[in-house]
């Protein structure tokens, strides 16, 4: 037996935005999430633990806000059961095989209370950035694979910028980071093909939602923000030249072509 959810035209209806408390929430918390990261660039030391604790959670419900008071009680549940669930298996798996992205291991206690190996911010890092690359690829998409597959490249290609962050905290290492890209020697590439069949699969079951009309200025402030942020982050601050040329082609695929939607149907 397979279930499908209806997606056809009057899916896309949705009547009001919610209290207008949860309209005006989640900008709240997209700003929030600009000031700490600018914060924590420039923090050090534990300070950079707690802020980015302190991101995770912020930009979480940010997208998880907004998704309620937009899509729905019901729509939300079930894009937390799958980006929060999901993202905690495929890390379970992960640490525990290998598999999809080499072997790993998690700082223990440097990100806070853990489950079943995996600290709880993870999979919560997995869902605050599957909103916006969802919403971005369906501003994008022409339907079939076309929504799925943007979105795996959004939302896997922030792991470019990611992982070389994480790893250079000590926030987790990998035993073997060979073969990795050029000037980027702590992460292997299997790592980031992981991430991207991950992401596709995410993106897979999160298309089966419902498409509902919404005003998404916050999920496409928060993405484009991650993309900016993160290139001149690591350019002009991390010195990590390459990791923002890596994540920046990456990531504009998706990033550069939203803009311009998003500017030629402005009004």
């Amino acid at each position: 037996m397979s279930v499908r959810i209806y997606t056809g035209p009057h899916a896309d209806r949705h009547r009001g935005g919610g209290p207008r408390v949860f309209r005006a929430l989640p900008w709240v918390l997209a700003a929030a999430v600009i000031g700490l990261e600018i914060a924590y660039v420039l923090a050090d030391g534990t300070a950079r633990r707690d802020l980015t604790v302190a991101t995770v959670v912020t930009f979480f419900l940010a997208s998880s806000l907004h998704s309620f008071a937009w899509r729905g009680l019901l729509w939300t549940s079930a894009f937390l059961v799958i980006t929060v669930g999901g993202g905690l298996g495929i890390e379970v798996l992960g640490v525990r095989t290998g598999w999809p992205f080499g072997s790993y291991s998690y700082a223990a206690d440097k990100l806070g209370p853990s489950v079943l190996g995996v600290p709880v911010i993870i999979p919560l890092a997995w869902a605050m950035v599957a909103y916006p690359a969802l919403i971005a690829a369906r501003r994008l998409s022409t339907g079939g694979l076309t929504t799925p597959l943007v979105g795996a490249v959004a939302l896997a290609s922030w792991d470019l910028f990611l992982d070389p962050m994480m790893t250079s905290e000590g926030y987790w290492r990998f035993s073997d980071s060979s073969p990795a890209l050029p000037h980027v020697p702590a992460v292997p590439v299997s790592n980031y093909l992981g991430w991207l069949l991950a992401a596709f699969a995410m993106m897979l079951l999160l298309d089966r939602l419902p498409r509902r009309h919404a005003n998404d200025g916050v999920p496409a402030l928060l993405f484009l923000w991650t993309f900016f942020s993160s290139v001149v982050a690591n350019a002009f601050f991390f010195d990590r030249p390459w990791v923002a040329l890596y994540g920046g082609i990456a990531m504009g695929l998706v990033a550069v072509p939203y803009m311009w939607v998003l500017w030629s149907r402005r009004g």
